[in-house]
């Protein structure tokens, strides 16, 4: 996280708390007036868009006062979505059983996604049973957490 991001998170997080939201991440991105300040949060049952509209407005307005930014900038609130990213271990214990895709920093059999279902974590990483063509054995990948450049859940139609 950048130094403008980390300042986003400071001043969001007693926000967050009091609404009984959890943010998941903050990234800002651009430059000058195309700044863009994007924080994703949820809460336990989910998000509603009353919940991302009530801690924009107040997030809005302690970011007005605090003035991080020095311009113009967009501020987005969202939940983290259907496919949301996997950015900390309780997000990978929640997603156990689920399909998920992870980008990694080095090829795994020489591919730099791997897709699967989750099947375990841990505190060296984790473990994927990947599906094998024309085989109805899927095969066991382990990660380890720093061969994980980003993981999301994929949506299951």
């Amino acid at each position: 996280m950048n130094g403008l991001g980390s300042l986003v998170q400071g001043i969001a997080e007693p926000i967050a708390k009091a609404l009984r939201l959890e943010i998941i991440e903050v990234e800002c991105h651009g430059q000058g007036a195309k700044t863009i300040v994007r924080v994703i949060v949820e809460k336990e049952g989910g998000v509603g868009i009353q919940d991302c509209e009530q801690f924009h407005q107040s997030l809005g307005r302690a970011l007005d006062v605090a003035d991080p930014v020095a311009h113009a900038y967009r501020l987005d609130v969202s939940s983290p979505g259907l496919d949301r990213p996997l950015k900390r271990r309780k997000d990978y214990d929640q997603a156990v059983g689920r399909t998920i895709r992870v980008k990694v920093h080095a090829p795994v059999q020489g591919k730099g996604t791997v897709v699967g279902q989750l099947a375990e974590v841990d505190d060296q990483g984790i473990t994927l049973q990947v599906p094998v063509r024309k085989s109805r054995t899927p095969r066991r990948v382990a990660l380890e957490w720093d061969a994980i450049a980003h993981a999301k859940l994929e949506i299951e139609w």
